[in-house]
C-alpha cells in the first residue's frame, strides 16, 4: 500500500475513534442539568468541576490526536478519561435488572461500559503506535 494511502486510513481511523467526543462535550453543554445530574450520581465530590474537565478533555484531546499534535499524551488522558466514565457512571454490577426480560438498565450500563473499553483500546493504539505514521512517510 502506497504511503499516502496508509497515511490517509490512520487519519480516517483517529477521525472515527474520537469524533464521538466533541458532540459528547456540546450534549453536556445544550443539555448542563442533565450532564450534570449524572456528574453528581457518583461518589465524586464537585460535579461542576467534574463536568468542565470532562468537556475540556471531551474537546481538545480529539483534536491533538487527529492533529497529531502531543497525541500520545491526550490518547493516554483521554483513554484515562473513558476508564473514570466506565467505572464511576457505568456501574452495570449495581442493577438487579440485568438478566430480566425485556429492557434493563443493568444491560444498558454493560454496553456502555464495554464500548467505554474499547475505546480504551483503540487509544491505548495511538499511544503505542504513532511512530507508524513517521515510518510510512
Amino acid at each position: 500500500m502506497p504511503w499516502i494511502n496508509l497515511l490517509a486510513v490512520l487519519l480516517i481511523a483517529r477521525i472515527c475513534l474520537v469524533v464521538l467526543f466533541p458532540f459528547s462535550a456540546l450534549d453536556k453543554i445544550v443539555h448542563w442539568n442533565d450532564a450534570l445530574k449524572q456528574a453528581d450520581s457518583s461518589f465524586v465530590p464537585g460535579g461542576p468541576v467534574l463536568l468542565v474537565a470532562a468537556i475540556v478533555v471531551e474537546f481538545i484531546t480529539p483534536v491533538c490526536i487527529v492533529a497529531s499534535w502531543h497525541e500520545r499524551s491526550a490518547a493516554l488522558v483521554l483513554a484515562a478519561f473513558c476508564v473514570v466514565t466506565a467505572v464511576l457512571y457505568h456501574p452495570f454490577w449495581k442493577f438487579a435488572d440485568f438478566w430480566a426480560a425485556g429492557e434493563s438498565m443493568g444491560r444498558n450500563h454493560f454496553w456502555d461500559f464495554l464500548k467505554n473499553f474499547g475505546l480504551v483500546g483503540g487509544l491505548l493504539l495511538i499511544v503505542i503506535g504513532t511512530n507508524l505514521i513517521g515510518r510510512a512517510a
